[in-house]
């Protein structure tokens, strides 16, 4: 069993207002925490790993899907859970007033994102 305490899982800033934690990982996921400060955003990108969530505090937008009509937008709320496939495009921002934080497990393991520093 490998043990990441809250020292070793440093929050990188990946864009401006929105902080992410690489924490356990196995073979077949990883763990990451983020919080995104209120009014910022994830700008739309795709990965190939498929990703599940949960929201502990705060409130998220997400926007999934291309340009071609095919756009879904969702509100999270605290304590909401949510799943994208791998390659969907999606973007994430923060409306409310509070910092949003939570969890994203990603498959096959995120160990090495193009954030971390």
């Amino acid at each position: 069993m490998e043990r990441i305490t809250a020292d070793e899982a440093d929050p990188s800033e990946a864009v401006e207002g929105v902080h992410l934690s690489a924490l356990a990982a196995g073979e077949r996921m990883s763990l990451q925490k983020f919080r995104i400060e209120p009014g910022k955003e994830v700008p739309t990108h795709s990965h190939p790993h498929e990703q599940a969530g949960y929201l502990l505090r705060g409130e998220l937008t997400f926007v999934v899907g291309e340009d071609s009509g095919q756009r879904e937008e969702l509100v999270l709320q605290e304590g909401d859970s949510y799943v994208l496939p791998g390659g969907q495009p999606h973007e994430v921002s923060n409306h409310g007033d509070e910092p949003a934080v939570g969890i994203d497990v990603f498959s096959p393991p995120r160990t090495d994102p193009d954030w971390k520093d």
